[in-house]
C-alpha cells in the first residue's frame, strides 16, 4: 500500500482472544497481521482471571513487544490494538487498549477502531460534570460513559454508554472476567469472530485467523454486542439497525486481499472493480500496471476485462524504514521515488494503463505518471477503480476536510491536467457498488459511500449546533 506517502490512512485493527492459554503471543501474532491498518503503535492487554496486565508503546509490533514483554504477559484472554493516528493525534498516552480502575466499575481495557462524531459534545459535557481525561483520544469517552452508567451489571453500562456514542465504532472491552465485542448501529467498521480449539477469537479482518489457525465462525452485526466468557458465547443487542453500511475502503484499499469483510473475499471484490472499471474505460493500449499493492488485485481484473496484457511495470521497495511513515506534504512528496520505481523494460515505448485504487491529494499520481513517461512510456493513462473521494471522512479516516482533497476541489479534466496523465478514468458509483457485490440492505445498500456521494450515515454535527441532554 501507499498509506504511508499518500496519507490516507485507516485508523487502526483489533484482536481479541478468549479462553486459550496462549493468549499473549497469538494476539501478538494476529496484531502482526493487522500491521497494516496501524504502523504508529501497538498495545495489548492481558488478563489470567483476577489481574489485567498492559503493555503499550509507539512503534511496530515486532518493536513493541520483546520475548521479556511476552513473558509477562500470561493469562487466557487477552485484545491487542494497532494504530494509525487520526482522531486525537500521537504520543504514547494515546495508545491502546486503555487501562481503566474505578471503584464503582472495577478495571476494565477498552480498544476501538473507527471515529465518535460526537465525542467532543460529549467530551465537554463529561468535563463539566466532572470527568478528567488522561488522553486527547475520543476512544476515553466510552470509558467515561461507562463509569457513569448506571448501578446494573457491566455488560449493562456497556450498552447504556454505547447508548450516547454516534459515528463508526469497532469495540473491544475487557474485564477481569469476560471479553466484549460491539459494532455501531451502522456496521461501518467490521469485527469477523472465529473460533481455536476451546477459544474464541475476534479481529478486525480475517487473515488474523488465518495466521493463528483459527475458525471463521461470523462477523458482529451492526448494533450488536457480543459478550464472550468461560461460559462460551453470548449475543444482545443495544441498538436497532437498518441495514450494514461498511465502509467501501475496506474492499477498495484498506484491507489484505486474503481478508474477508462480511462474507466478501477483498481480492474477488477489487478484481471485479478493475474489470467493471476496464467496460467503463474502454482505453487501448499495450500493456496495464497497477501500482502496489493494494491495486495490483484491480490491475489484474481490468487485464482480464480489457484482454491487454498485465505487466508488473512498477517495483515497490520493501525496505524504506518507518522515516517516510509521515503525515507531512514534504515527506509524500519525498517518499515516492523511495517507495516505487518503473520497470523500464516493461513500459519503455508502450501506452500504459496504470491502475491504482485512489486519488486523494494527487501528489503520488503525479509523481507516478512522471516517473513512467521519464522511463519511456509513450502514453500513460490512468484509471481509477473507486469513484472520486470529494467529501471528508468523519468515521476514522483521515481526510478531515474537502479543501485537502483534489478531487473536492476540481474537475476530472482538472485533475488530469494536473497530474500528467493523457486521459484519467474514474469508476462510476453504481459501478463500484454492483463491483463490490454486497446485499442492497436499507438505506445505504449494505455499504457507506460518504467520501464518494456526500450521504453520510450518521449526523456530522457540532455541539452548537445538535447538544445533548445531561449525561445520567
Amino acid at each position: 500500500m501507499l498509506a504511508e506517502i499518500r496519507g490516507l490512512n485507516e485508523e487502526c485493527g483489533l484482536f481479541g482472544i478468549w479462553g486459550h492459554e496462549e493468549a499473549s503471543q497469538l494476539t501478538y501474532y494476529g496484531l502482526h497481521s493487522l500491521q497494516h491498518r496501524g504502523q504508529e503503535g501497538a498495545g495489548m492487554v492481558v488478563t489470567d482471571g483476577e489481574t489485567l496486565r498492559v503493555h503499550k508503546a509507539e512503534g511496530l509490533v515486532n518493536e513493541v513487544f520483546s520475548q521479556k514483554t511476552m513473558e509477562d504477559l500470561k493469562g487466557n484472554g487477552a485484545i491487542g490494538h494497532v494504530r494509525y493516528a487520526t482522531a486525537g493525534g500521537g504520543g504514547v498516552a494515546n495508545v491502546q487498549p486503555f487501562l481503566f480502575n474505578s471503584q464503582t466499575v472495577g478495571s476494565f481495557a477498552l480498544a476501538h477502531n473507527g471515529n465518535l462524531v460526537n465525542a467532543t459534545s460529549l467530551k465537554n459535557q463529561l468535563e463539566v460534570q466532572g470527568s478528567i481525561f488522561q488522553t486527547t483520544s475520543d476512544t476515553e469517552v466510552l470509558a467515561h460513559l461507562i463509569r457513569r452508567s448506571g448501578t446494573g451489571a457491566f455488560k449493562d453500562r456497556v450498552k447504556q454508554a454505547l447508548s450516547h456514542v454516534q459515528g463508526a465504532y469497532a469495540f473491544l472491552v475487557m474485564t477481569e472476567t469476560d471479553m466484549l465485542i460491539a459494532v455501531d448501529p451502522h456496521g461501518l467498521r467490521p469485527v469477523s469472530i472465529g473460533r481455536l480449539g476451546g477459544a474464541y477469537v475476534a479481529a478486525s479482518e480475517t487473515c488474523a485467523f488465518d495466521l493463528v489457525g483459527a475458525e471463521y465462525i461470523r462477523d458482529v452485526e451492526p448494533g450488536e454486542l457480543v459478550i464472550i466468557n468461560d461460559e462460551g458465547i453470548h449475543s444482545e443487542f443495544f441498538a436497532f439497525s437498518t441495514g450494514r453500511a461498511m465502509c467501501s475502503m475496506e474492499y477498495i484499499y484498506f484491507s489484505r486481499p486474503d481478508s474477508n469483510i462480511d462474507g466478501i473475499n477483498v481480492h474477488t471484490a477489487r478484481k471485479n472493480l478493475g474489470k467493471r472499471l476496464a467496460k467503463e474505460a474502454q482505453i487501448e493500449a499495450d500493456v496495464v500496471t497497477g501500482v502496489p499493492d493494494s491495486s495490483i488485485s484491480a490491475a489484474i481484473g481490468f487485464a482480464e476485462a480489457s484482454g491487454i496484457p498485465y505487466e508488473m511495470g512498477l517495483i515497490k521497495n520493501r525496505y524504506v524504514g518507518r522515516t517516510f511513515i509521515q503525515p507531512s506534504q514534504t515527506l509524500r512528496e519525498q517518499g515516492v521515488k523511495m517507495k516505487l520505481a518503473p520497470v523500464r523494460g516493461v513500459v519503455e515505448g508502450k501506452r500504459v494503463i496504470m491502475v491504482d485504487d485512489s486519488i486523494v491529494r494527487g501528489t503520488t499520481s503525479r509523481r507516478i505518471v512522471k516517473m513512467l513517461k521519464e522511463a519511456g512510456a509513450k502514453e500513460v493513462h490512468v484509471c481509477i477503480s473507486s469513484p472520486p473521494i470529494k467529501n471528508p471522512c468523519f468515521y476514522g479516516i483521515d481526510t478531515s476536510s474537502k479543501e485537502e482533497l483534489i478531487a473536492g476541489r476540481n474537475t476530472v479534466e482538472e485533475i488530469r491536467e494536473m497530474i500528467g496523465a493523457d486521459t484519467l478514468t474514474f469508476l462510476s458509483v453504481e459501478g463500484t457498488i454492483e463491483a463490490i457485490g454486497r446485499p442492497f440492505e436499507g438505506e445505504y445498500r449494505g455499504q457507506c459511500m460518504a467520501c464518494f456521494t456526500g450521504k453520510y450515515p450518521t449526523e456530522i454535527y457540532t455541539m452548537e449546533d445538535h447538544p445533548y441532554e445531561k449525561i445520567n
